[in-house]
């Protein structure tokens, strides 16, 4: 076993998932806050003068208080390095959140306590089923007006179609919060509203047999309702099993108030307990081990312009196994090319740290001369395999891009091409006409808005989109064998190309794919594009 084991087995590297305003990102900052990464949690609304989450990054978001794209925070906390993936908590950013959950070895969702499941839980929730990765849910806000505690149990499994086993349970809400009861210790944790920003607060530490204690910190009719519902839920609920946890068929479930500060520390205690080391990763030559391997990693997000001073592009890659030296060669296996990754660097939202090394289960980014496309694997120069691919999500909105000034088509080109390659949208072409008019398609309308004032903002490119009625896209799988010039396709389809030359097809109505493929036997068509 290789000397960097102790350094890899360290590591625990998840995402954070919610619906927007769930408090996600003030739950990220309170886990730095904890790892000595920061001082002062920041507001992340407010007034101008407010400090900005420091997971949120681009102007846009500071603008509009939700979080665009995904970043990536690394903190020590107990002698475990963590690695967070902070994810869009909206759901026209659900394609960017699941390219990252494919970086991730589990994952948080975090839901709000008076709100419960929303529909963008779902959505991702059905992401992590897919790849099958471990779950732990924090109910948030308990500082405010909760649903009702078994209620949101249940909820959280007829919803998502997943066992919960509570780990801790809430003494009231809003105004009437006193703590939580620890179930495996069988202690009362007591809630004293703390000065926001800062660490702790008071608590005490309650045995729940401490009678006298007890009623003096929660009262007498707070500890009458604990008892019926401890006896309840003893009966009710699921039984802890680890192994469950980890093969994504059972979720513990803590609460607390990330604003306040509450229950946070003992949810990021039990997690690092139950999480596991980073996890062996599929090839085309079977499963690589992260520590009887050499370095190998994929690049699972691409991002331009982090920083207005370098106008650079960045190549976010997850270590899947080995240790990264930062003189070592490497081979970008789908360029087939052997290189030294340039300036590789550690971000904290938009701060950089330049690395010498980093472990599986690290994420680092490199700068990116244009030639990484997300799913790309990187290994040793003589190994001889590649990560699976990451799925493209099929775009359910398109425009067409027309620039205001002419003049400035170099600019609008690259502009649009760089930001295509971030994965956020895809670009396509008309097929064969001789037409440079550029149609982009969207997962989520609100990428569209992010999409004119990125190139407003960053390339100085004014655009005026033209919403086209498209709603459906298919790849053709055969391009090779079908003469696509002379498909009989019907009266609402569009025949584009992507930026590599493949040709698709667009459609309006759902039923005109099955029109398509009835008109032209043999001809294969399929939902999903690949980066790989």
């Amino acid at each position: 076993m290789a000397n960097y084991a102790n350094e890899i087995n360290k590591r625990r590297t998840f995402a954070i998932i919610s619906h927007p305003d769930a408090g996600k990102t003030t739950l990220t900052e309170k886990f730095l806050l904890y790892g000595g990464a920061i001082n002062l949690a920041g507001s992340v609304k407010g007034k101008a003068t407010a400090r900005h989450a420091v997971s949120d990054w681009m102007e846009i978001e500071k603008e509009r208080g939700i979080s665009v794209t995904s970043s990536v925070l690394q903190f020590n906390y107990d002698n475990y390095c963590i690695n967070i993936l902070d994810t869009p908590g909206h759901q026209d950013f659900s394609e960017d959140t699941y390219r990252t959950l494919m970086a991730a070895d589990s994952a948080v969702m975090v839901i709000d306590a008076s709100k419960g499941v929303e529909a963008q839980t779902r959505k991702l929730f059905k992401v992590c089923v897919m790849r099958k990765i471990p779950i732990f849910t924090f109910i948030n806000k308990m500082d405010r007006e909760a649903n009702d505690t078994f209620e949101l149990l249940d909820e959280i499994e007829k919803e998502l179609g997943i066992a919960t086993c509570p780990v801790n349970w809430p003494i009231g809400c809003g105004k009437n919060f006193k703590g939580v009861y620890d179930r495996e210790t069988q202690t009362v944790v007591t809630y004293s509203d703390t000065e926001k920003g800062t660490k702790e607060g008071e608590t005490s530490i309650i045995p729940i047999a401490d009678e006298e204690a007890l009623l003096a910190h929660i009262g007498a009719e707070n500890k009458g309702i604990l008892m019926d519902e401890i006896e309840l839920l003893d009966g009710a609920s699921a039984e802890f099993d680890l192994e469950a946890v980890q093969s994504g068929d059972l979720t513990p479930v803590f609460f607390g108030s990330a604003l306040t500060n509450f229950g946070v520390e003992i949810f990021l205690q039990h997690f690092l307990k139950m999480t596991t080391t980073p996890l062996p990763r599929k090839s085309d030559k079977g499963f690589i081990d992260p520590v009887e391997e050499d370095f190998s990693a994929f690049v699972f997000k691409i991002q331009a312009n982090m920083n207005k001073a370098h106008r650079d592009r960045i190549a976010f890659m997850r270590i899947c196994s080995g240790k990264f030296d930062a003189n070592m060669e490497v081979k970008h296996v789908q360029g087939n090319k052997v290189m030294r990754l340039s300036q590789p660097q550690q971000i904290m939202a938009s701060e950089r740290k330049i690395l010498d090394e980093a472990y599986a289960g690290d994420i680092i980014g490199v700068f990116d001369p244009g030639i990484f496309s997300i799913g790309d694997t990187i290994s040793m120069p003589k190994a001889q395999f590649r990560y699976e691919g990451i799925p493209t999500f099929a775009p359910e909105h398109f425009a067409r891009v027309r620039q205001m000034d002419t003049m400035k088509r170099k600019q609008f080109v690259k502009g649009i091409t760089q930001i295509a390659q971030e994965g956020a949208i895809q670009i396509f072409q008309e097929f064969n006409t001789g037409l440079e008019e550029i149609i982009v398609g969207v997962v989520g309308v609100l990428q569209f808005d992010v999409l004119k004032y990125r190139l407003e903002n960053e390339y100085n490119v004014e655009i005026r989109l033209e919403r086209l009625p498209y709603e459906h896209i298919r790849w053709i799988e055969n391009k090779e064998e079908v003469n696509v010039d002379r498909l009989t396709g019907t009266s609402d389809m569009k025949k584009v190309k992507d930026m590599k030359g493949n040709p698709l097809l667009l459609f309006v109505n759902p039923w005109s794919v099955g029109m398509t493929l009835d008109r032209n036997p043999g001809l294969q068509l399929s939902e999903f594009g690949k980066n790989n």
